[in-house]
């Protein structure tokens, strides 16, 4: 068994790993600083409060550190953390927002042929407060199908949700969201702000 020196910054994921299933809370802290950032990302993206993504992001970790022995140092430990992070915040998702409703697809304005004349400069923040804007199953549902790339019948699998109950909330979610960017860009209130 080889010693590692805390104070060598360019100690290795799996010298971390190691360090984790061994019960050293140095090599934890340096493990959540190091995946701090990325695993706060993943957990803003499924919830709508900071309070409620620092929740997914800490169950992460102590799920992470409590099943570490199970972590292939031959695999990259990002992607697994990743999904990780990702099922406590399905699991989060499922335990808080059960009985969201959703709001029908007639009922979202259609915006087309309403592109802006001017472009606008919108930040990432922006983007994020448009996104929080989405009910929960539309947001979830987006998530899982356009950024992490899972399929309708994963989607299904993993909410407890009929597969066209996932199409239907993403093509919901895709047309609240450009409904909301217009109405941003255009200065207006949006009929979704009392949502």
């Amino acid at each position: 068994m080889r010693f590692l020196s805390l104070k060598n910054s360019t100690l290795t994921d799996a010298d971390l790993a190691l360090g984790c299933s061994q019960g050293n809370p140095k090599h934890q802290e340096m493990l959540y600083k190091r995946y701090f950032s990325f695993a706060m990302a993943i957990g803003l993206r499924y919830t709508t409060t900071r309070e409620d993504a620092m929740e997914v992001v800490n169950d992460s970790f102590l799920k992470a550190f409590n099943s570490i022995s199970d972590y292939d140092t031959y695999r990259p430990f990002k992607g697994w953390l990743r999904r990780i992070i990702i099922n406590t915040a399905v699991d989060n998702y499922r335990r808080n927002n059960k009985h969201q409703s959703v709001i029908p697809i007639d009922t979202i304005p259609d915006t087309e042929g309403d592109e802006p004349d001017v472009l606008v400069n919108i930040d990432a923040e922006d983007i994020l407060q448009l996104f929080n804007q989405l009910p929960a199953p539309y947001r979830v549902t987006f998530n899982l199908y356009e950024v992490e790339g899972y399929s309708h019948e994963e989607i299904g699998e993993m909410l407890g949700i009929a597969t066209s109950t996932s199409r239907a909330n993403l093509t919901r979610a895709k047309k609240m969201l450009k409904e909301l960017y217009f109405a941003t860009i255009n200065n207006t209130k949006s009929c979704y702000e009392a949502v």
